[in-house]
């Protein structure tokens, strides 16, 4: 019965970490929005995508709390509410009220978001502590595939109510209902492990929790800051580049082709949560984020050289090595801090995630900004300059945890 729980449990979450990759596929909107609600800025309309990202953060803290006193299928069910209100208020937003679309679509659709978020991958990693890279992998792998699934039906729909500029409003319809329709499903089907089940594990040969920090007591140690500022700089080359693949596809000369940029980074990335995940069972989480970081010090160096085919090639291992990240950084704070008060503690930890988010799209905004009116993507460049800066420094952060938690006896 357990294990047909734990079974159901994957499986629920899965469905809903799915839809949730809907927002890993805002460059499919971004121009559309752009030209047509921000008069073209798009720093403006990558504010929206930064606000849900930065949200989210808060939304997983305010989800994880309210799970431990209530239940997780509740919290699941009124974020999946608060998601699905966020995209409907979304559709009704015109270039009069482009706050609007902050409010809803950003800081609605974060706050949703960030009650499923973080809830389902905590209650996934409770029924199997022993192989948390593993099945944090196939839980965050799922929200990557969605991007995968929906980038061709959110293209269809645009298409089909007017095409960019005017069909993003009734996409948006469409949207708030698949998100109430999954969430409300799979939340349903959602339960925590009974009382014991982690000792049972534990003496049943699994990695027994050497450590259980509530919220309070990690935010005194100096581990939480080193690993949420790693996270912060980590996100900065990936998040630009999934907020203006299509663009910079454009920008090219791939126009055609252009929706292979979002299909390549969203596809690679959820391909990348899975086998990074899983590498880091093996070697380690902080070993595999240092060599993630190291790779993505190096692929953001290339962007301006990457030219015609090869710039979905450059797309697609970017998105693979961001996608590690977003496997690695939870079982990370569930290996420090415990899984008992994981889904809170991993909220906070995203408060790196939400800054980054807004610092990388004002920063990729700004210069796609000075591209586009200059006619020369390359002039978007230093955005990647600055990027690859922050994974070097990153690494750095990586280290000196490695060190701390050696002296304290870890090996994670």
């Amino acid at each position: 019965m357990k294990n047909n729980q734990g079974i159901k449990t994957i499986l629920a979450a899965v469905a809903i970490q799915m839809t949730l990759g809907i927002a890993y596929i805002w460059s499919v909107f971004q121009t559309g929005i752009a030209n047509s609600i921000f008069g073209g800025n798009n720093a403006a309309a990558g504010m929206t995508f930064s606000l849900l990202l930065a949200t989210l953060t808060i939304g997983s803290v305010i989800g994880g709390k309210l799970a431990v006193k209530y239940s997780i299928r509740r919290v699941v069910l009124i974020g999946g509410v608060i998601l699905s209100a966020g995209f409907f208020l979304a559709s009704f937003t015109t270039s009069s009220f482009p706050w609007l679309l902050w409010g809803s679509y950003g800081v609605m659709g974060g706050v949703g978001m960030g009650f499923t978020y973080s809830t389902t991958i905590a209650c996934a990693q409770k029924w199997y502590p022993h192989k948390k890279g593993f099945v944090t992998g196939i839980i965050v792998s799922s929200l990557g595939f969605g991007g995968v699934v929906f980038t061709p039906i959110v293209e269809m729909l645009i298409e089909k109510f007017g095409g960019q500029e005017i069909g993003e409003p009734n996409t948006f319809i469409v949207l708030s209902v698949i998100f109430l329709v999954v969430c409300t499903a799979g939340g349903l089907l959602l339960k925590n492990p009974p009382d014991g089940y982690m000792a049972d594990k534990a003496s049943a040969g699994a990695a027994p929790a050497a450590v259980s920090l509530t919220p309070t007591q990690m935010l005194r140690t100096p581990k939480f800051y080193l690993v949420t500022g790693s996270l912060l700089l980590a996100c900065m080359g990936g998040l630009m580049m999934i907020g203006f693949a299509k663009p910079i596809a454009v920008a090219k000369g791939l126009e055609a082709t252009a929706m292979y940029g979002v299909l390549a980074i969203s596809m690679f990335n959820s391909l990348g949560r899975l086998v990074w995940g899983m590498i880091s069972d093996k070697l380690g989480r902080i070993n595999t984020i240092i060599l993630l970081l190291s790779g993505t010090t190096v692929l953001s160096l290339l962007v301006n050289m990457a030219e015609s085919w090869w710039i979905y090639v450059l797309i697609a291992c970017i998105g693979f090595f961001y996608g590690g990240f977003l496997s690695n950084f939870p079982s990370l704070t569930a290996d420090l801090f415990g899984a008992a008060h994981m889904a809170t503690n991993y909220g906070f930890v995203l408060l790196g995630f939400g800054t980054g988010a807004i610092v990388s799209s004002q920063i990729a905004g700004y210069y796609r900004n000075i591209a586009a009116e200059a006619g020369d993507i390359n002039l978007m460049f230093p955005a990647f300059i600055i990027a690859s800066c922050c994974s070097a420094a990153a690494i750095v952060l990586m280290i000196i945890l490695r060190k701390l938690s050696k002296q304290s006896g870890e090996n994670k």
